[in-house]
């Protein structure tokens, strides 16, 4: 698989700070977007973004690797119960159009248990295919597919009891 950043990767390791500053500038949007899909709007998200890039092993592809730290750092941050700090009103995210971080639906996503959540956001959130999430969080598609039916799910029976 070829990599698009591979030069810029190359040149910014051998100390350009201008393909550095093209390469971040690059994958940020992407980024942030992928943390705070699986986050919500917060300002863990642009930390979770930011330290993941910083990270960068060479070992993959740049995007692929990219996005497989910031979902896997995401999912870290969900489990380790870290507050999630939502963006003033008004600020939307790079590239993305503006929500609103509130709403009974924001409330259930966030109530789903962490590999729920990341398997309905990647899949909802950034239309990814249930192979590429697994290949995303190194699990098998089956399992995938079955953490977003239950995300699913659990999301149903909490909508239902707001609107009962």
């Amino acid at each position: 698989m070829d990599d698009p950043h591979a030069d810029l990767v190359r040149q910014a390791r051998q100390g350009s700070d201008a393909a550095a500053a093209t390469l971040f500038d690059l994958v940020w949007p992407d980024a942030v977007r992928t943390a705070r899909t699986v986050l919500g709007r917060s300002a863990v998200a642009e930390d979770v973004a930011q330290e993941s890039i910083v990270r960068f092993d060479g070992r993959r592809p740049f995007g692929v690797w990219l996005r497989r730290i910031v979902v896997n750092r995401s999912l870290n941050a969900l489990r380790d119960g870290r507050r999630l700090v939502a963006l003033e009103d008004g600020v939307p995210a790079p590239d993305t159009p503006d929500r609103p971080a509130g709403g009974a639906l924001a409330d259930a996503l966030r109530s789903l248990a962490p590999d729920r959540r990341v398997a309905v956001a990647l899949r909802y959130g950034l239309d990814l295919t249930p192979t590429e999430i697994g290949e995303l969080i190194d699990v098998p598609v089956g399992t995938v597919k079955s953490r977003i039916a239950r995300g699913l799910e659990d999301l149903r029976t909490a909508l239902e009891g707001v609107h009962r």
